[in-house]
This record gives structure tokens, sequence and C-alpha cells, in this order.
């Protein structure tokens, strides 16, 4: 697959450059390379990262961080049974638990919340840094959903990390979910007080938190350009009118060389113009936004 010339392959984390110095150099820089495109292309272009991933994976099978990569593009165009696959081999290959989560959510994905579960109850949890065990409790909660057990969903998501005033990475998801949980439950005032505390955490744009509590209150957006377009062309055609005018007055008083039929005649013919070309109404849309799986 073509890489833009600009992309050296130095981008990538140091982390990673370290693992690729086991290869040989000209092929540790192609790897390079075709990482910072799945890291780049990932979330605008799911389909672009799984291909240079496979480009990767076929060069470097047997550097983690390459089955991580590899695993993350599938995830993202939601092959979960080979995300899972590459997120354990590269499980194996570093012994870290830091992809415990994610492998919690793949096997969701696959229609096994309550594998899910049982991971989110494993050992290898209590291993996690705060923002995993975040992203843990997130993935335990959209199990239970996905059971149907929404008061346990929204009883899983209440922690003091849910409670504390601070603002960190996780937080505007951690929010969001409890909100659109609650929203589930139609605990309707209590979803919108969580959407707005959502919107004051999310300075990224992460999630869609806005948009739905927009829509809770009401509010319906407009899109001002659509709207000019439309009076534009609602507005009468004078030059039209100025002929019809015309029309008009010729009938009334017809020009020494014409006939009445041939008068009668073109005044049917620029009424009949007229109403063609006339503009009928337009009506108006509104619009509306993918609430986070977790």
């Amino acid at each position: 697959m073509p890489i833009p010339e600009d992309v050296t392959g130095d981008e990538i984390d140091k982390d990673v450059r370290q693992e690729l110095q086991s290869l040989p150099k000209t092929l540790a820089e192609d790897v390079a390379r075709n990482l910072v495109m799945v890291a780049r292309l990932i979330d605008e272009d799911p389909e672009g990262a799984y291909g240079y991933s496979r480009v990767a994976l076929r060069l470097a099978s047997r550097v983690a961080a390459v089955r991580e990569a590899a695993g993350f593009a599938a995830y993202a165009n939601q092959k979960y049974s080979e995300a899972l696959a590459e997120f354990r081999a590269a499980r194996r290959m570093t012994g870290s638990v830091e992809l415990w989560p994610v492998m919690a959510d793949c096997e969701r994905g696959l229609g096994r919340p309550e594998k899910a579960l049982d991971m989110a109850g494993a050992p290898e949890v209590h291993k996690l840094d705060k923002a995993g065990q975040v992203e843990m409790r997130l993935v335990a909660a959209g199990a239970r959903r996905d059971m149907g057990q929404l008061d346990a969903a929204i009883v899983t998501l209440q922690s003091p990390e849910l409670a504390s005033s601070s603002v960190q990475p996780w937080t505007a998801r951690l929010r969001y979910a409890y909100a659109d949980a609650l929203l589930a439950a139609d605990r309707v005032n209590e979803a919108r007080e969580w959407f707005a505390k959502a919107v004051e955490a999310d300075r990224d744009g992460s999630t869609d938190a806005s948009d739905r509590l927009a829509e809770l209150d009401g509010v319906e957006f407009v899109d001002a350009l659509n709207d000019e377009d439309q009076d534009q062309d609602e507005e009468p055609d004078t030059d039209l009118a100025d002929d019809a005018d015309d029309v008009d007055e010729s009938e009334d008083s017809p020009a020494e060389t014409e006939t009445e039929t041939e008068t009668e005649t073109g005044s049917e013919s620029a009424a009949k113009t007229t109403a063609d070309i006339a503009p009928a109404p337009t009506d108006e849309a509104d619009a509306g936004s993918e609430a986070d799986k977790d």
C-alpha cells in the first residue's frame, strides 16, 4: 500500500521504536511507516488503517506492538474475533494486562457478555492502572446492558471516579455512559443532569454529549446555509413578473400588426411558461447524532 513521502517512521512512540530494533534497519523502517499510517487513519478511515496493519503484520508478526496495532485496527472494523486473537498474542509476548478491558469488549462484540463479566471479575483487573479499571467498569456496564440488566448497569457505573469533581481523560466517557444508562431506564431528569456534566468534562469532543443534551432540551439545529438557499429559491422572479405584466398589457392593447388570435395564443404561452418555472414550496428537516457503545 502506498505511504506518503512525509511519513518517515520516526513519528512512532519511542517504546515501539525500541521494539523494532530487533529487526534489520530497512525492515524496521518499513514496519514503522506502516504503523504510523495505522495510527493516522484508524479514526477517520478504519478500513485503510486495517490494510496497513496487515502489511505490518506480514512484515513483523513477532513484534508485540505490531500485533497490538493489528488488533486495534481489526477492532475498529468490528472484526472482533480477529482483534481478540491479536490482543491475546500481544499479551502473551509482553505479559501485560493493559489490553484486558478491550479483550473483554471483544467478547461483548462476539455476543458473549457473560464472558466479559467473568473477565471484569478476574484478578487481572486489580493489576490495571486507574484508567484501565475505569475502562473495565465501562465494559462491564455495557455487558449488563447487553443482557437487559439496566439497573445493574447503572449500579456498575456508580463509583468514586464518577462522583469525583476532577476531570480526567476518562471522565467524559464515564459520565456519558452513566447518563445514557439512566436515559435507557427512563430516568430522564437524572440523565439530563449527567449529560450536562459530561459536556463540562468533554474538552476534546470525544462524545456527542452536547447533542444528546440539546435533544433532551428540545433544541432543534437548523443548517443556516440550507435556509439561505431555500429563501433564495422562494423569492419571486421579478423578471418573470415583469414579462407577465407585459403580456397582460399586450392582451388589452394588441399591436396593429398582430391578429386577435395571435395575441391570445402568445398570452396563453407566456402564462404557461410562468407556471412551469414558478418555484414549488419546500420543507425543512432537522438533524441528530452515536452514543458510545459502552
